[in-house]
């Protein structure tokens, strides 16, 4: 797997699917920032209505509308619709994820931390996102709400040394000064 971040405001994202689960996911592509966001539901039921809003599609998509999505996520489908959406995405070459299926999975969304900027991950490449799950909490211990503005703090303690011409190598060698003496590792 490349673990890589996506800015999830400049692309076309479908959710596709069903419930409680699909709306999971909506809340999930909402969270990273997604605005070209389309829902398609045959079935939503309240929870998946509720959470896709104006973005509800009443149906399941077209070819066309797979199209035009770079990245397609689907939970709440029955197995024989997950292994044909994702062959018809793969051959649309539309990158998808199925819910707890890595077998039809091009990319696969890991557990997510945010505090502000800061963004952990983390993943199992699909094999077991219950214990990512379980990481991501044990994680929000050690990374508290605090971390929210350093990120901010640093990146302009950052900036300024490179406008006062200092190198990558000073950079960092900085930078570790810097954590160390507010002792945000510690």
């Amino acid at each position: 797997m490349l673990p890589l971040q996506i800015d999830a405001g400049r692309l076309a994202i479908a959710i596709v699917g069903r419930g409680p689960a699909a709306a999971r996911k909506v809340s999930v592509a909402r969270a990273g920032g997604a605005r070209g966001l389309s829902v398609y539901s045959d079935r939503p039921g309240p929870a998946l209505a509720a959470a896709a809003g104006g973005n509800l599609v009443p149906h399941l998509p077209s070819n066309a509308e797979l199209a035009s999505a770079h990245l397609v996520i689907a939970a709440g489908l029955a197995p024989d619709e997950e292994a044909a959406l994702a062959g018809r995405c793969r051959s649309l070459r539309v990158l998808v994820n199925v819910e707890d299926r890595p077998e039809h999975c091009d990319v696969h969304l890991p557990a997510v931390l945010r505090r502000g900027d800061l963004t952990l991950a983390i993943s199992t490449n699909g094999r077991a996102p219950g214990l990512a799950g379980l990481l991501r909490r044990r994680l929000e211990r050690l990374f508290g709400p605090e971390w929210e503005g350093r990120i901010a703090e640093a990146a302009e303690a950052r900036a300024g040394w490179r406008a006062a011409g200092a190198d990558m190598a000073s950079v960092r060698r900085r930078l570790g000064r810097y954590v160390d003496e507010r002792r945000w590792l510690a």
